[in-house]
C-alpha cells in the first residue's frame, strides 16, 4: 500500500428505461465509442444467483430479486468505470434512485409500439406475463416519473437505431468519443 488515496471508480454513463428500450444495445455501442468497458446488472445478477432472472422471478420471489437488484446496482456504481445499464426496474426502490444521484444518467424512453416489438411477445419477462401491452402500459406509468427524477438527459428511442441513440446520449451528457 502507498498510502495514497485511491480515486473512486464511477460508470461515465448510466442507463436507465423500460424493456424495449435498448439499454443493452446502446450500452455496447457507447462503450465501444467512449473505450469503456460494457456492464447490465441484469447479467450480473444472472451470473451471480446462477439462474435466468425468469427462474429467479418464479422461484424465490420478485421481492428476492429486487435484493439482487439493489445489491448488484450499488457494487456496479462503486466499481464500474464504463457504461452501465441497469435492469428496467432498478429505479423502484429510493436507495437506489439517492444512489443514483451525481451520476450521468440517461433514461432511454421508447414508446409501446416500439418497446413490444424490440422487446417481443414471447420474451421471457416476468412482469409482462398476461397482456404484454397492457402490463407495459402499467409500467411505465409506474416508473415514468421514477426513471425521469433520476436522470440528467432523456432521450427519445422511438424510430432510432442503436447508432443514432449513442449519439443523441453523447450528446445530451455532453461526453466525447475515445
Amino acid at each position: 500500500m502507498s498510502g495514497e488515496p485511491v480515486e473512486p471508480v464511477a460508470p461515465v454513463v448510466v442507463l436507465v428505461g423500460p424493456p424495449g428500450s435498448g439499454k443493452s444495445t446502446v450500452g455496447a455501442v457507447l462503450a465501444a465509442r467512449l473505450g469503456a468497458e460494457y456492464r447490465d446488472t441484469d447479467a450480473d445478477i444472472v451470473a451471480a444467483a446462477g439462474k435466468p432472472i425468469a427462474d429467479i422471478f418464479v422461484d424465490d420471489g420478485e421481492p428476492h430479486f429486487r435484493e439482487l437488484e439493489a445489491a448488484a446496482v450499488r457494487a456496479a456504481l462503486a466499481g464500474h468505470a464504463g457504461v452501465l445499464a441497469l435492469g428496467g426496474g432498478a429505479v423502484l426502490r429510493a436507495d437506489t434512485r439517492e444512489l443514483l444521484a451525481g451520476h450521468r444518467v440517461a433514461f432511454l424512453e421508447v414508446g409501446q409500439h416500439d418497446a413490444i416489438k424490440r422487446v417481443g411477445l414471447d420474451a421471457p419477462r416476468p412482469l409482462l406475463i398476461g397482456n404484454p401491452r397492457a402490463r407495459w402500459r402499467e409500467l411505465m406509468e409506474q416508473r415514468r416519473p421514477l426513471y425521469t427524477e433520476v436522470a440528467r438527459a432523456v432521450v427519445a428511442t422511438d424510430g432510432l437505431t442503436p447508432d443514432q441513440v449513442a449519439d443523441a446520449v453523447l450528446e445530451a451528457l455532453e461526453l466525447e468519443k475515445a
